[in-house]
Parts: structure tokens; C-alpha cells; sequence
């Protein structure tokens, strides 16, 4: 039976739809808004898996091109493996839905939203979140509450629900929120320094919205009245957890204050719950279902130390107060050679990033269902196991790695001139995390402020970035500043601020609780405020201002402007003089729309080569300029040279020498280099060039850089042609004489007179 639901919400219309496809899911929903539609669908296992600790969830945002009518580029049409918008919607997906499994669920659950119908007004990333709650609300998963997701944008000073990609070019805020009727449960969000009054603000607003999508999700699931399904759920023996803290509940605490460097309270801790398990294991041989739950048990205990410390006690592991930071160091350009570095260090989390200046064409082109410009600011993350003392193999980035990357980048863009049409770079900023111990991330968005500003990035202000973190017991909430590791594995939120002096640039909150309430989220708001302006404060003490220009291993860039209508000039047929260009000088070119180029090179001799070129094919050519150039042809009244790339001239007999000459070849063969000057451009833009020191590379005959070409002699008229050749009256014709060239080029010659050019 097929069951509709359609609703509005924000002045959008929003509908559900199951029973149609995919029905044998475990719950499948066709969400739509516009001409947008996403499937939706959610199946779990029929069996526990056997020897884990944790949910097995997976959750995947399918792209298919034909959703927005394209074929897939490059040589695979099927498709590869998912793009990075992909990898960051998947993830969008997972975050609010995980906490609100049953704990000690271990069937395994996989979640899909896969968009069928793509309208650019109606995004589908943040409609996928709703889909994947309401496949969930419809299915026989067992589930808390129902989620949603919205976006939400700022133009004009007002809050916009669902704006679409025309909307959010104007916006100064893309905020997606994600939860359930009861508190927000994840944020992502990118912002031009919008302040933390308009963010708290934004984020009611989202969840207000958030409460109506949810409401309308269950009167559907009420009409689906599908029942949930019974599951075992592994669960650790309260009273083991009650014995064990009983008994080293003290020894437990004090070997967790025992040091504020992570190996030595990390070792400690690893050697206390291993005796823990040793000793206790003989007391339960008679029961060794709850003798396999010691090590959990154990660790549940340790968690529950932690958390006990800080909510009641207010102490942390590393002895820090609540909204201490810990020891910063900020170092700008430590690597030789580079374009840009920044080395950033909290506590023991360290990030070393290094800035790579590039042209407009080097820009990423992206290839996914929403319509996006060529990318020309890059941050890649990168998180080897030695950061964490750890070996294991060095695999390709993981969703873990291209989502701290974007969250840092997207952290930074407001603040790059990238919009500024005289800015000529393209950026590429890769984070290697040297150490961590909590916040990574955060870390790399300092690390790349310090980059682009010893690059000589002129940026609109310094980026800092800080973790909050969060321990509640249900009525009391800690919010930490600065987490740490464990703090983070142990606590009950991720709240991840970067921004300037002025405002927030991005925000990520990650929870494990079924949500945080608003004012919660706005006292950690406050709180991460007060931190970044003290870590901004090292950054200033270290670099107080971008270098006023790029460094000297920097590509050199000039841009010039050329007549549009030249640009065909410069590119020549299929790309042939553009690319000779390049491979001549070096430099780089990139060639716009408007008659914009930008010229780059490794050095500076490169770029004005290059631009001398361009100037060449595109400004008028003048009257007693010299070139160096090629012989590419010799025809019967002279030498064709490529005195620029795609531009010939004619260096006509007389002008080739002073001495007498019969045909070029005398003097001159195909391939040879000549240094001319412009003698004459005629009224057809043709120009006419003389050999200048031309005896020093032809031996014998005379120097003729400031002699005057001599008077043309009768015996050169067309009419003696066949005479002077010994009667060979063909050879002109076969090499291109001058009697059918003049016509062909549309010029003429009396006989005796001087050439004057091809009028």
C-alpha cells in the first residue's frame, strides 16, 4: 500500500511517500521538495555480530550523474568512487543518527539516501538527512526520535530556510543543523564572520524548524504503523561495574591525574586495567559470560572516572581548569624553499602546514550533482599513525580525514581574496598532523593561517580555531575549552569554533547525547570566543601581518589585458600557439573570458617573455621593433619568419642581405634564426622585416645591420624570371616565385621599381 504525507514548513513544501519502492528495506521513504527527490531507505541485520564494543552503522550518500542529467567525465561512465561532497553528506547523515540507536545494539545497520531528481533550488544534501530519519521512522529498526535536517542562510539580515545555490552565493551564513524535537544533535557550518548573537539565533531557528519536520515524521510513521523489532542488546553487568569501582574506583582516579603528558598516563592507565582484569578474572570462572565483560566493564568505569572528576570535582586529567587552554607556540615560515609554512602547537597536538601558490588553472574542477566554479582553494588533512604513536599501513584519506580537511578550509575561504579579480592564485594548503592529542582540526586552521600569511597572502584577518567539549551528568553540564583525547572519547560533545576577531567563519558539533540543549550551545559559543582571541593573540605576536609579498620560490604572475577579440590570436589553432608559448618561456598562461591573462613562472624572466609574446600576437606591431626569429618558408621573393609564436613576416630578397642575391636560398635555409626589425606594416596589417647582422652567421658576406637595401636592378623584374634561372621557367612556380606569389598575396611590382611592400 502506498502512504503520502505532504506538509509545509517554512514556506516550503515538503513530502513522504513509501510503499512504492524498495520495499523490501527494512524502511524505505521518496522524499521530495521542489523537483528534488531522494530516496531514502534503512535495513539492519536479522543477528547481532559477535566479539564487538560498538554500533555497526553505515551510512552512504549515493550521487548519480542522470539526476541532474549528465553523463559521467573521463573514461569511466559508470562512476568511481565517491567524490568529497559525497564523503561529507555520508557523514552528514551518520552524525545525528548514531546516538540514537539503543546502546548495545550490534546488529548491523546500513542507512542510503540516493537523490533521483536534483533541483538546484532545492539542495539535496541536507533532504538526504531527512530521508535517511524518516526511512528510519517508517522502518522495523528500533529508533529513539525521529531526525531532520535543515539549511538554513543569512542574506540581507534575514534568517532563510532551505535557500537554494543562487541564494547561498548571497548568504553570509550556510548552516545545516540536524535533530530531533528535543535538542539539536549536529551543526556544520560555513560563515563571513557572522557573530555568535546571529549564530545562537540561526541555530533556534533551524531547530524550530527542525521540531515541525519531525512532528509531520511521526504522524507518518503512525500511518505506516510499522512495528519495531525485538533485538538483543549486549549490555555490561551493573553490578560488576559497581564492584570494580568499588574496589580501585581511587586507584583509577589518581593514575588518571597521575600526569599531564598522554604516553605516561596512557601507559599507567593500560597497566592498571590490564591488573584489573588479571585479578578479577578467577572470581568469576563460574560465570564467563560475565567474565568477558571485565574489559568493558572496565573501561566503562574508567569513563565514568573521568566524567566524575570533571562534573563534580571540576578536575581535568591534565590539571587544567575548565576553560584553561593549554601551551601554545605559533612558528611562521620554518621550511626553506616552500611557498608558505605555519607550525602550530597545543599541548601535545601539532600540525604542520605548508601553503603552494599555483594560476587560476590550476584550479580543481569538481564534477558532482551541484553546480560548483572551479576550485581554487584546496586544504587537504593528513593523519599518519605516528602522530598517535601507532603503526599501521599508510592508506588513502579515510571520510574521518576529507572531513576535517573541509572543515578547515571551509574555515579559511571567507578571509582569502579568492573573489578579488586581481587576486591571480590558485591554493593548495596540506595539513600534516605531527602529534595528537585532541582537536587536530582546530589546530589546522591556525597552521594554515600562519601559512597563507607567510606566504605573502594578503588575507582579510587571522583564523583561529578551538574544541569545546562537554560533560553532563543529565542536570549539571560542563562545557570544557581546549579538549583533549581523552576528554573527547570520554565526554559528550565536539563543538568545533573557528573565526576572527570579528566573527565565526565555521562551526562543527558533534554529540553523543540525544542533543544539547540551546543554551548549553550558547554558553560554549561564549566560552570558545574567549579562547580564540587568546590564541589569535600568539598568532599576531608571531606574524602580525601577511608578508607584503609572495616569496621568491613563488610562481611570479602578471596579468595583462588583451582585446577579447584577439584571444584566438594567443590560443591559436587547437591550443598550437598558446602551448608553444609555454614550452618556449616556461610560464604558465591562463587566458579568460574578458581578455584577462595571467602570466606565471618560476621566475620573473619566464613571465616577461611570455607576456612579450602575448603583446606580440595581440598589439599592434611597430614601425623599427626587432625580434628573433625563425626561417619557416622560403618563397620566391623572399624568407616568411616567425618573428612570434603564430606571427610570420616577409624579409623580402633585398632586405635579407646587401649583397646580390638571386633567391633566398642563397643565404638563408628553413629552420635558420635571424634577428629582423619591422620596416614597414602595410594597410592589410602585413608586415615587412629586414635581416639585421645577418653576415655574422654567413660567413663571406658583408655586415648589413645599417646599410640601405640596395635598388632593385631590371634583370629582377618578373619578365626576365625565366632567363636568370637558365630557362628553368618552372622553378619559380614550384618554389613559389614571385610573379603568382605577388598575386596571390595581393601585391604588385613593375619591373625595375623598388619594393615598397604588398599594397
Amino acid at each position: 500500500m502506498i502512504i503520502t504525507h505532504t506538509f509545509e514548513v517554512g514556506g516550503k513544501t515538503l513530502s513522504f511517500e513509501t510503499g512504492r519502492v524498495a520495499k523490501q528495506a527494512g524502511g524505505a521513504v521518496l522524499l521530495g521538495m521542489g523537483e528534488t527527490v531522494v530516496l531514502g531507505v534503512a535495513t539492519m541485520s536479522e543477528n547481532a555480530r559477535e566479539g564487538i564494543d560498538f554500533l555497526p552503522l553505515v551510512c552512504d550518500y549515493e550521487e548519480r550523474k542522470y539526476a541532474v542529467g549528465k553523463i559521467p567525465g573521463g573514461f569511466i561512465k559508470r562512476g568511481g568512487r565517491p567524490s568529497e561532497k559525497a564523503v561529507l553528506t555520508s557523514r552528514l547523515i551518520d552524525r545525528p543518527l548514531r546516538p540514537l540507536f539503543p546502546k548495545g545494539l550490534r546488529n548491523d545497520i546500513q542507512v542510503i539516501a540516493m537523490p533521483f531528481s536534483v533541483d538546484q533550488d532545492f539542495l539535496p544534501d541536507v533532504l538526504a538527512i531527512c530521508a535517511a530519519g524518516a526511512a528510519l521512522t517508517v522502518s522495523d529498526i528500533p529508533f529513539k526520535y525521529p531526525v531532520a535536517g535543515v539549511r538554513v542562510g543569512y542574506i540581507n539580515e534575514e534568517l532563510v530556510l532551505f535557500p537554494g545555490t543562487d541564494q547561498l552565493k548571497e548568504s553570509s551564513l550556510d548552516l545545516v543543523v540536524a535533530g530531533h524535537k528535543h535538542a539539536i544533535s549536529m551543526v556544520e557550518a560555513g560563515s563571513n564572520e557572522v557573530s555568535e548573537e546571529v549564530m545562537i539565533k540561526a541555530l533556534k531557528f533551524a531547530h524550530d524548524a527542525i521540531k515541525i519536520i519531525v512532528e509531520e515524521m511521526e504522524k507518518f510513521g503512525k500511518l505506516v504503523n510499522k512495528p519495531k523489532r525485538e533485538v538483543v542488546l549486549q549490555k555490561v553487568d551493573d553490578g560488576l561495574k559497581k564492584e570494580i569501582n568499588k574496589k580501585y574506583g581511587k586507584k583509577i582516579f589518581d593514575t588518571l591525574l597521575g600526569s599531564p603528558d598522554k604516553a605516561t598516563r596512557e601507559s599507567a592507565l593500560g597497566d592498571l586495567v590490564k591488573e584489573i582484569v588479571k585479578d578479577m578474572k578467577p572470581q568469576y570462572e563460574e560465570k564467563p559470560e560475565i567474565q568477558a565483560q571485565l574489559p568493558e566493564a572496565v573501561d566503562e568505569v574508567v569513563k565514568g572516572t573521568i566524567r566524575e572528576g570533571i562534573i563534580k570535582k571540576g578536575l581535568r586529567p591534565d590539571g587544567r581548569g575548565v576553560e584553561d587552554i593549554r601551551p601554545l607556540e605559533a612558528v611562521a615560515g620554518l621550511l626553506p624553499k616552500v611557498h608558505g609554512s605555519g607550525l602550530f602547537t597545543r599541548g601535545q597536538t601539532q600540525v604542520m602546514t605548508v601553503a603552494t601558490l599555483g594560476l587560476p588553472n590550476d584550479a580543481q574542477t569538481m564534477d558532482g550533482l551541484e553546480v560548483e566554479e572551479p576550485r581554487r582553494y584546496m586544504h587537504f588533512y593528513n593523519f599518519p599513525p605516528y602522530s598517535v604513536g601507532e603503526v599501521r599501513p599508510m592508506r588513502g584519506p579515510g571520510r574521518r580525514e576529507v572531513g576535517h580537511g573541509a572543515l578547515a578550509e571551509r574555515a579559511l575561504r571567507p578571509v582569502i581574496p579568492l573573489d578579488d579579480p586581481d587576486f591571480p592564485y590558485t591554493l593548495l594548503l596540506i595539513s600534516e598532523v605531527l602529534e595528537s592529542n585532541g582537536s587536530t582540526s582546530m589546530a589546522s586552521v591556525c597552521g594554515s593561517t600562519l601559512a597563507l600569511m607567510d606566504a605573502g597572502i594578503q588575507i582579510k584577518a587571522p583564523v583561529a580555531g578551538i574544541a569545546m567539549g562537554l560533560m553532563s551528568d543529565g542536570d549539571n553540564f560542563v562545557v570544557l575549552t581546549d579538549i583533549q583525547g581523552v576528554e573527547d572519547f570520554c565526554g559528550d560533545m565536539d563543538f568545533k569554533v573557528a573565526g576572527t576577531r570579528d566573527g565565526i567563519t565555521a562551526l562543527q558539533l558533534d554529540t553523543k547525547l540525544e542533543g544539547i540543549p540551546d543554551d548549553v550551545l550558547a554558553r560554549a559559543l561564549k566560552q570558545a570566543k574567549v579562547a580564540r582571541f587568546k590564541i589569535l593573540d600568539v598568532i599576531h605576536e608571531e606574524i602580525p601581518a601577511p608578508r607584503s609579498s609572495v616569496g621568491p620560490s613563488a610562481p611570479a604572475v602578471t596579468t595583462i589585458m588583451i582585446n577579447p577579440e584577439k584571444i584566438g590570436a594567443v590560443i591559436g589553432p587547437g591550443g598550437a600557439t598558446v602551448k608553444k608559448i609555454q614550452a618556449t618561456t616556461g610560464a604558465s598562461i591562463d587566458i579568460q573570458q574578458d581578455g584577462k591573462v595571467l602570466v606565471g613562472g618560476s621566475n620573473g624572466q619566464a613571465v616577461q617573455e611570455a607576456v612579450a609574446m602575448i603583446k606580440g600576437l595581440t598589439d599592434e606591431v611597430a614601425v623599427g621593433s626587432e625580434f628573433t626569429g625563425k626561417v619557416t618558408r622560403l618563397m620566391g621573393r623572399g624568407a616568411m619568419v616567425e618573428y612570434m609564436p603564430g606571427r610570420e613576416g616577409l624579409v623580402p630578397v633585398e632586405h635579407l642581405t646587401v649583397k646580390e642575391i638571386r633567391r633566398p636560398d642563397d643565404v638563408v635555409s628553413v629552420g635558420d634564426e635571424l634577428h629582423v626589425k619591422v620596416f614597414e606594416v602595410d594597410a592589410m596589417n602585413r608586415v615587412n622585416l629586414t635581416a639585421l647582422g645577418l653576415s655574422q652567421t654567413l660567413a663571406g658576406l658583408e655586415e648589413n645591420e645599417s646599410a640601405t637595401p640596395p635598388a632593385a636592378s631590371s634583370h629582377r623584374g618578373g619578365g626576365d624570371r625565366n632567363h636568370r634561372n637558365g630557362g628553368g621557367g618552372n622553378r619559380d612556380r614550384d618554389r613559389g616565385g614571385r610573379g603568382d606569389r605577388d598575386r596571390d598575396r595581393g601585391g604588385s611590382r613593375e619591373p625595375g621599381s623598388k619594393f615598397r611592400g604588398r599594397n
